[in-house]
Order: C-alpha cells, then sequence, then structure tokens
C-alpha cells in the first residue's frame, strides 16, 4: 500500500523569506486533502519559526532513531511517501543515507541557479531514490532553464490578501501612497529608485518603503518617505495601507515575484520592471502596468498618482487576475499533481 504522507523539506530560516513562506502556503494547500509534515533541513532554523507552524528538525541522529524503532514515535524521521523539497536540497546530507526512499520526490524549483539543478537531478547511487520531478513557478524560469517539469504558481491565501474596506473609495485631499516590500537587502533594490521615490514625495504622495533600511544612507531625511525593517508589518497590512505598489529590483531576478501577485490580490495596481516571471501575468495598461526603464516608471506613476479612477480600475483588474490564477479549479489540480501518485 502507498504512503500517503507527503514530507515538505525547506531550510525555515528566515520567517519573512519568500523560500519559507512559500513552503508554508504550500503545505497548507496540501493539507487539504492529505498528511502533510514539515522538515527543517538548517540547524539554524529558528525555534520560534518551528514551533509556530509544527516543523521538525531533521538530523542524522533523528533519522537513526527513527530508523531502529521501524519509523514510529516522536522522534521518528521522514518514513518515505512523497519527499518535496522547496528551497533546500539533499546532497551531502547523510540522513538521507538512512531514511526509508521516497515513493516520489519532488523539488519545487525556486531559483535560477544551474548548479542547483545539477545538485537536484544526480543523486548518490546508495539511496537509490526516484527520478526527480521538477516544479517550477513561472514560465520565465523554465524557459530560462530549459528543464522538464510542471509550472505551479507559488501558492497565495487570496482569501487572506484581499483590497482594504477602502481600496476604491479614498477622501477628498487623500495624499497617494505608493510603496513597496521586499527582504532588507541591497540586491532587492535599484539605485535608479531612489530619485524616484524622492520625486514622488516632493510631488504629493507618501512613499512607503518596508525592507529598505538597507538604503537609508542613500535617502534624506523626508516626512513623506518612509523606511521600514523587514516584517516591521504583516505582509497584508502594509500592502492594503498603499494605494499604487512599486517594483523593481536590483542584482536579484525575481523567478516568480510572490509580493506582486499579493499586491495583486489586495487590489492594488502594480508598476514593475519587466525583467521577473511575474511579467507574463501583467497585462500593461489593464491589469498592471510593466516598464523597461526609469523613465517609463515615472511617466506611469505620474499618470496614476494624478488619477485615482485609473488606479482603482487597474487595482480591481488585478484583484481578478489573481483570483482566476488561485481559482479553487487551479488549486486542486496543482494538489493533485503531489496527492495523485502518492495516493494511489
Amino acid at each position: 500500500m502507498a504512503n500517503r504522507v507527503i514530507h515538505l523539506f525547506n531550510g525555515f530560516l528566515n520567517p519573512h523569506g519568500g523560500s519559507e513562506t512559500e513552503a508554508l502556503a504550500l503545505a497548507e494547500q496540501l493539507r487539504a486533502h492529505g498528511e502533510v509534515k514539515l522538515w527543517a533541513t538548517s540547524s539554524r532554523s529558528p525555534a520560534e519559526l518551528r514551533e509556530a507552524h509544527g516543523i521538525e528538525r531533521i538530523t542524522l541522529a533523528r533519522a537513526v532513531r527513527g530508523r531502529l524503532a521501524h519509523g514510529s514515535g516522536r522522534d521518528a524521521g521522514p518514513d518515505g511517501g512523497t519527499y518535496v523539497f522547496v528551497g533546500a536540497h539533499w546532497r551531502n546530507r547523510l540522513w538521507t543515507l538512512v531514511v526509508p526512499p521516497p515513493q516520489r520526490l519532488i523539488y519545487v524549483f525556486n531559483t535560477f541557479h544551474p548548479k542547483i539543478l545539477s545538485l537536484t537531478s544526480q543523486h548518490p547511487p546508495l539511496l537509490r531514490w526516484p527520478k526527480t520531478e521538477y516544479v517550477f513557478i513561472s514560465e520565465f524560469q523554465k524557459t530560462l532553464l530549459a528543464t522538464p517539469g510542471v509550472i505551479h504558481p507559488s501558492p497565495i491565501d487570496i482569501a487572506r490578501f484581499t483590497p482594504a474596506a477602502n481600496a476604491y473609495a479614498k477622501p477628498a485631499g487623500h495624499r497617494p501612497v505608493v510603496g513597496r516590500l521586499s527582504r532588507d537587502t541591497l540586491a532587492k533594490h535599484d539605485p535608479e529608485d531612489f530619485a524616484l521615490y524622492r520625486e514622488w514625495s516632493a510631488n504629493g504622495a507618501d512613499v512607503k518603503l518596508q525592507g529598505a533600511t538597507c538604503i537609508a544612507g542613500a535617502l534624506e531625511a523626508d516626512p513623506h518617505l518612509e523606511l521600514l525593517p523587514e516584517g516591521a508589518r504583516a505582509a497584508v497590512d502594509f500592502l492594503r495601507s498603499l494605494d499604487v505598489f512599486y517594483y523593481r529590483t536590483g542584482s536579484h531576478v525575481e523567478t516568480f515575484g510572490r509580493v506582486v501577485f499579493e499586491a495583486m490580490a489586495c487590489g492594488l495596481p502594480v508598476v514593475c520592471h519587466r525583467r521577473g516571471g511575474y511579467a507574463a501575468s501583467i497585462r500593461h495598461g489593464e491589469n498592471g502596468f510593466l516598464f523597461d526603464t526609469t523613465q517609463e516608471a515615472r511617466e506611469i506613476m505620474r499618470v496614476l498618482l494624478d488619477q485615482p479612477a485609473l488606479r482603482a480600475k487597474i487595482g480591481a483588474n488585478a484583484r481578478r487576475t489573481v483570483e482566476a490564477l488561485y481559482s479553487r479549479s487551479a488549486l486542486e489540480r496543482r494538489a493533485q499533481f503531489y496527492h495523485g501518485q502518492a495516493m494511489a
């Protein structure tokens, strides 16, 4: 009889990290159809994160104890079934030699790194693990990697990420709020945006940047320009405080860009650089805007800040786009991929 349990692995290092958020959202989605166990592969996974989500640490000692106990009891490690790795891999991990091999091995590939692709496609002969099945999170990513696999958008809870009550009805004299949300690292920021932030503030907008303390030295103090650390506010609360979501990264390239879709789910018009997996879902001028140059971004934002009705129209279309992407039938099809063979 097939083992129906899905074991989901991630480093679970950063409570606000995209990979961790993706892994937790996927687990929640899959639990509607069967048993899911979460495993932290990193020794640096914070205890508070694990306790909050029922995550267990996977170690060699734990795997050995579980094997000696025939895979039963509290200390048991992964015991077969389907192993799903999200942003973590199994190479050079001694515990993999002890735990029972999976019936299926799935890798949710959320980077562009060819080295990781190589690591996850070949297994040491001793493992006797099945061939890796790949899940990519955008067509953009799959095309660049030129590797067979299915495409599943990174899961988002659109019942939680919803428009604010007054999203499309701002009071007279309202000062529009432009913002962005990301990890607090320089790779997530493009220096050309700094001048834009100053311009928008000077021209009557409030600018809120969460995950931007790393660029504080490049921006002068301004009462209408707020820099917040990563995780200062819950993502949904922060997004609901905005009128326009702006996004461009520096050296980092988004394979999917879940924060863009979270903003769209909150009914925000998004203005995004064209380089990223999210671009395929944005129809310029209909449910969002795409730009290639800083001047294009400047012109798009000038129009949006001057036209509240346009912001409302584009934001409503953005919400409908995300509702279609994460419809009940679409989620069922994606869940069946993971549970289908494991439940046979």
